[in-house]
């Protein structure tokens, strides 16, 4: 089995597969929840970690002013490809969220599928949360959900599980993932291993082993308030997974919205 190697995470047969293996996301929640904000709010939008464009591409296609940015120039490529069958030309930049540098300001920025706790350097989360702040007009919003992933009394590993199968519709192959992390409370660090296998007529043609280590950091409610007020941000508020509910304490996912003070 190949070991994957790369100066970006995304990239090999888990961009390759990354759509095929998430399925049907039109109905996700949080698709409806950032939709809410951007028609009160009104004005451009930024897509921080937007990927191969599951809502950018859905929300430019129905007239929103949105832009993307990501770190995997493999997922990059997937959403212009997929965009050219729309007959969309997003713009799109590879830049990472610490070193973040656009030549726009926005009025709202979304960073979906918890991807904010991709950045496991808790200095270069304090930077990224600035660059959201410089880069949002007076009045803008950062909307951004969290994802706890570890709590007391959880296992601190897991076995290898298969977590996803899928026939690749164009050409038959079977498309294999499994997966396994490792958790770290003390640090609030995951990290993960994933393989995956292609498989076409019985035979594994294609393989590839990722791991990530750290991958993933999580935040507890009041720690992830505590970005936002250390960046600058106001008028907080903690939501219940992709609801309008205020968050609970046993809320494994919330999503936070924070203003950049002044008017619009």
């Amino acid at each position: 089995m190949e070991k994957y190697k790369q100066d970006y995470e995304y990239g090999g047969m888990l961009a390759k597969t990354w759509d095929l293996l998430r399925g049907d996301t039109t109905q996700w929640p949080d698709r409806f929840f950032y939709r809410h904000f951007i028609d009160r709010h009104g004005g451009r939008v930024l897509d921080v970690g937007c990927g191969t464009g599951r809502l950018l591409l859905d929300y430019l296609n129905r007239g929103v002013d949105i832009e993307g940015v990501d770190t995997s120039p493999e997922m990059l490529d997937l959403c212009r490809a997929k965009a050219l069958v729309l007959n969309l030309k997003p713009t799109l930049y590879l830049q990472s969220m610490e070193d973040l540098d656009l030549p726009q300001h926005y009025e709202i920025i979304i960073v979906p599928s918890s991807s904010f706790q991709l950045v496991t350097d808790l200095g270069d989360a304090t930077k990224s949360m600035a660059n959201f702040y410089r880069h949002l007009d007076p009045g803008g919003i950062l909307i951004m959900p969290f994802m706890q992933l570890w709590r007391e009394g959880d296992a601190l590993e897991t076995d290898w599980e298969q977590d996803g199968e899928k026939v690749r519709l164009e050409d038959g192959a079977l498309i294999r993932r499994w997966s396994r992390a490792r958790y770290d409370p003390k640090e609030q660090m995951e990290h993960t291993e994933t393989r995956f296998e292609e498989v076409i007529d019985g035979d594994i043609v294609n393989s590839e082993h990722h791991i990530r280590s750290p991958a993933t950091r999580w935040y507890t409610q009041q720690q992830a308030l505590a970005l936002y007020r250390q960046a600058g941000f106001s008028d907080l508020k903690i939501y219940s997974e992709f609801s309008q509910e205020p968050a609970s304490e046993d809320d494994v996912i919330f999503s936070v919205v924070g203003l950049k003070p002044g008017s619009r």
